[in-house]
């Protein structure tokens, strides 16, 4: 499980350091981020398919904050009846802290940024500027379907196709 863990992290990672898609106008974060409100844990409404999450249900990931103040991220989902956990760190790219890099293994990291926030931090929309990352979270396992519905009008206006996202079982059960 652990090799599995390694191989996982390090793909995603190199798979995170993707250029950023000519095809778009540059990807807008939000103007800026209270990390120390950002912690705590975040549950997966929905998100692109990639391989490293497949089979994955209640998706979470936990966020808190080290001393050196880079952030520690515990990812865990359900895979197969059994609990799988990888842990991360990442760190603030700017001082609006929307634009996060974040690894999983070594040196390689990628692309984290927020682009949208609600003003309580109920929600969370993440994405990367090739496009080819994207995950709404939200601080409960289920979301108001008016809330998800303003989400995903959006989406087309940021070069995010909607047709293209997954919804995985979210029943709070990590």
């Amino acid at each position: 499980m652990k090799k599995l863990l390694i191989l996982l992290s390090t793909v995603t990672a190199l798979l995170f350091t993707g250029c950023s898609n000519k095809e778009h106008a540059p990807l807008a974060t939000v103007e800026k981020v209270n990390l120390e409100r950002y912690l705590g844990t975040w549950y997966e409404i929905a998100r692109y398919d990639q391989f490293f999450e497949r089979g994955c249900s209640n998706i979470t990931a936990t966020y808190s904050l080290k001393e050196d103040k880079t952030l520690k991220i515990l990812n865990r989902c359900t895979k197969e009846g059994e609990l799988s956990e990888a842990t991360g760190k990442a760190y603030a790219d700017d001082e609006t802290n929307s634009k996060l890099k974040v690894s999983f293994f070594g040196p390689f990291y990628g692309d984290y940024w927020i682009i949208m926030l609600d003003e309580e931090y109920s929600y969370a929309v993440i994405g990367t500027p090739s496009r080819e990352y994207f995950w709404i979270l939200s601080r409960t396992p289920k979301m108001e379907k008016e809330t998800l519905d303003s989400i995903l009008e959006k989406l087309p206006s940021l070069g995010y196709d909607k047709s293209k996202l997954i919804y995985p079982v979210q029943d709070g059960k990590p």
